[in-house]
């Protein structure tokens, strides 16, 4: 069962890459799982319009008639809108309207704290009740560098980067680095990087063991184990509504998602001197 003491703030962690194709919201869900299993009681916050996170769940985004794109818009209370899925954790859904909430938050002020502001306000909320406030919350990001993951960068404990390891798919972490950077001198100086979650991952190639190492050196970040293996298991879960976990519980990468979620528990948990430095970019060597 989950350690936390009651009225502890959770442990808030963004899923973010602005490239599409590298199994962010497969993570989301599948960590997300594998923490209630451990006891943690867990809140998914869908930030994506494209609301996979939301219908991987077995919700479907057009039933809905509030999501959180009115949270975050019009002041809807969180705790109207929260959705307990079969998984074992709640989720906070979306719907195709999100996408216009980037449009309407840039004219706001204070745009970059809506996230922060409402996930404090629903804490402070479940503070008084019987199950008190969640254990962690987990945000998937949108596959962009806008607004909506401004804000989610700017509500974050951590960071957390899924990477899928071919050659092509870690030419945006440098722009993501910059913009975590950015977010760390101007909303939320305690920011931290957690890690590249290696996913897609098929360790009989060469190739994609080379591509880890170079993530690594490149951009000094530490790496989440263990990689979370390549399997047709994944595509399938979405379609069930759960998450592998569920749909295939012995599979490797529903083993792989639960190693991953114990090893993310214990790194919250280690003190705060004792964390990585933010990672920079190393400079190209030439020639």
């Amino acid at each position: 069962m989950s350690t936390k003491s009651r009225g502890a703030a959770p442990v808030t962690l963004a899923v973010a890459n602005q490239k599409g194709g590298v199994a962010k919201t497969t993570s989301v869900a599948s960590i997300g799982a594998a923490l209630a299993e451990l006891g943690h009681r867990v809140l998914l916050v869908d930030l994506d319009p494209q609301a996979c996170l939301t219908f991987s769940l077995g919700i479907d985004p057009e039933d809905l008639e509030i999501s959180v794109h009115h949270v975050l818009t019009k002041g809807v209370d969180a705790t109207e809108v929260i959705i307990e899925t079969e998984d074992g954790v709640d989720v906070l859904p979306a719907t195709i309207e999100l996408a216009r909430a980037e449009a309407d938050l840039l004219t706001r002020t204070g745009r970059e704290h809506v996230i922060k502001g409402a996930l404090e306000q629903l804490a402070e909320e479940l503070g008084d009740t019987e199950e008190g406030p969640y254990d962690w919350v987990l945000l998937d990001c949108p596959p962009s560098l806008g607004v909506l993951t401004v804000a989610a960068l700017t509500a974050a404990d951590g960071v957390l980067v899924p990477l899928q390891c071919e050659t092509l798919s870690h030419r945006g972490v440098g722009q993501l680095l910059d913009t975590v950077h950015d977010v760390r001198r101007f909303t939320n100086r305690g920011l931290e990087l957690w890690g590249v979650l290696p996913t897609l991952y098929d360790g009989r190639t060469n190739h994609a063991r080379t591509v880890l190492e170079t993530i690594s050196e490149t951009y000094d970040l530490e790496v989440v184990e263990p990689p979370i293996p390549k399997t047709i298991k994944f595509a399938e879960a979405p379609a069930a509504g759960r998450s592998i976990l569920a749909t295939s519980r012995s599979s490797k990468g529903a083993t792989a998602y639960r190693e991953v979620a114990g090893n993310l528990v214990e790194r919250a948990s280690r003190p705060k001197a004792a964390k990585k430095k933010p990672a920079t970019r190393k400079a190209s060597k030439k020639g």
